[in-house]
């Protein structure tokens, strides 16, 4: 790590050493005869400018990932609030708009594939930078194409951004934070939630201030994308910011042994793969399920505690409170998981939340919906769980894209028949008890794959060795 400390003055006998970031060491010593002392003190200032440089870097990056997150679902659940009247404006059918639910885990798993190869060649905050933009004019142009086959294009488009920015925001994390993933990871998380949250709490209220127009509802979430592109802009001219790793300029990590990998990872570096590998494998079920959970959850929820006699704006207010659960625990999830051996534990902890409140939902769906709300919030934090062990089960750089990729895109395509399966059940069934025993069937496979993917182990040293083994080398300690 560097040496921050900018001496002015040296003492006699005293040396000064800086790493600089190629890996070279630099020694300068202050002799009694002053005249070394006046060099050393040059060279002193000399590289503090480029210590400046990486410091503003970084900040822009903190800023960027939180940027970012705040947009990765506004999209989504701004939508969420103002269908009925899209579907009307736009004369919708009922089975175009059910169609429409289920497009986000699919763009999510088509367009992440690509992820991982653009950013190799143009660096992952140039991808993110350009997905930024992406989800800016999707939400600019999608409510004025005309049509619901528009609508639907100018939808992928912001869809497709945020995809890769799915992808490569934990590779980020990785790369810039190799200390800090967990703080990292739970910062970028929160924000997602606080995003979610917000964008289906405050679009209906800002329609009505906006004119009451669905169309202006939906475009004003697109001046938030537009100012999440500016802090990547000053990074993308540096492709080489994509590839090394500053971490932070002020970190001295006296405790800590860091793998010497994301560092070293270039645009060359040979594809893993990544299918040999089981903990890709069980990560990648891991996220499916819990993105079936949450999806699920958005999408149902209010319907089931509207059935059960509760009123259609206490319901809206409680799929809220599901939400704004992630906000804290996003934030505290994270910085455990990586302070553990194995998450195993925390997997199982959010299961059994997740348990207790689906049998809360069919026993008294409205006699405790609060506690069931707040209990289905609490097992909703397996994402942010999910990007944390991508980020634990690669060493490099590299790894962390190819895994994110893998486990996000495979991922998401599981978690596509779900909310229609539901939708099934319960038109055929006329009642909840079905899917919500389905739902809680899913909760324990879930559990089962989250387990093994909390083992300490590496895709790297899977994929090279076909099986699962304990990481030999250098290992990282987290945060």
């Amino acid at each position: 790590m560097d040496n921050q400390s900018s001496h002015d003055s040296m003492m006699d006998g005293m040396v000064s050493e800086e790493n600089r970031p190629g890996g070279s060491t630099t020694v300068t010593a202050s002799g009694p005869g002053g005249g070394v002392g006046t060099a050393a003190k040059g060279s002193a200032e000399s590289g503090a400018s480029p210590r400046r440089a990486r410091a503003w870097s970084t900040r822009l990056v903190v800023v960027g990932i939180v940027l970012s997150a705040l947009n990765l679902r506004p999209a989504i659940t701004s939508l969420g609030a103002l269908l009925e009247e899209v579907r009307d404006g736009l004369g919708m059918s009922g089975s175009v708009a059910g169609v429409l639910t289920s497009v986000p885990p699919l763009c999510f798993a088509v367009f992440g594939v690509m992820a991982p190869r653009l950013a190799r060649r143009f660096g992952p905050a140039a991808v993110v930078c350009a997905g930024m933009a992406a989800i800016t004019a999707g939400l600019l142009i999608r409510p004025y194409v005309g049509g619901t086959a528009g609508f639907l294009a100018a939808s992928a488009l912001a869809l497709m951004g945020i995809a890769v920015s799915n992808v490569l925001m934990p590779v980020i994390v990785k790369r810039w934070f190799p200390d800090r993933v967990g703080s990292m990871t739970g910062l970028y998380s929160m924000a997602l939630a606080l995003g979610t949250s917000a964008a289906a709490a405050v679009t209906v209220p800002l329609t009505d201030a906006l004119g009451g127009s669905w169309r202006s509802g939906l475009t004003a979430w697109a001046f938030l994308a537009a100012v999440a592109v500016l802090p990547w802009l000053p990074l993308v001219r540096d492709r080489a910011a994509g590839v090394r790793t500053p971490s932070r300029p002020d970190a001295q990590p006296a405790s800590r042994t860091i793998a010497p990998t994301t560092a070293q990872t270039t645009p060359d570096e040979p594809a893993l793969r990544i299918s040999r590998s089981r903990t890709a494998w069980a990560l990648a079920v891991f996220f499916g399920l819990q993105a079936t959970a949450a999806y699920i959850t958005m999408g149902w929820m209010p319907q089931i505690f509207r059935d059960a006699g509760v009123s259609a704006g206490t319901a809206g207010v409680l799929l809220a409170v599901t939400m704004v659960m992630g906000v804290p625990l996003a934030f505290v999830i994270p910085r455990l998981a990586t302070r553990l051996p194995h998450q195993g534990p925390i997997v199982l902890a959010l299961g059994a939340c997740g348990l207790a409140g689906y049998t809360g939902l069919f026993l008294a769906p409205a006699a405790g919906a609060w506690v069931w709300a707040v209990l289905l919030g609490v097992s909703n934090c397996s994402f942010p769980l999910a990007l944390t062990m991508v980020g634990m089960r690669a060493r490099t750089g590299a790894g962390v894209a190819q895994l994110s990729a893998f486990a996000q895109s495979t991922g998401y395509l599981l978690s596509i028949p779900g909310p229609l399966l539901v939708g099934v059940l319960y038109q055929s069934s006329g009642g909840w008890g079905l899917p919500i025993a389905l739902m809680a069937g899913l909760m324990v496979p879930q559990m089962a794959v989250g387990v093994l993917a909390g083992r300490d182990r590496t895709v790297e040293d899977e994929a090279a060795r076909g099986g699962p083994r304990r990481p030999g080398g250098v290992r990282e300690v987290q945060d």
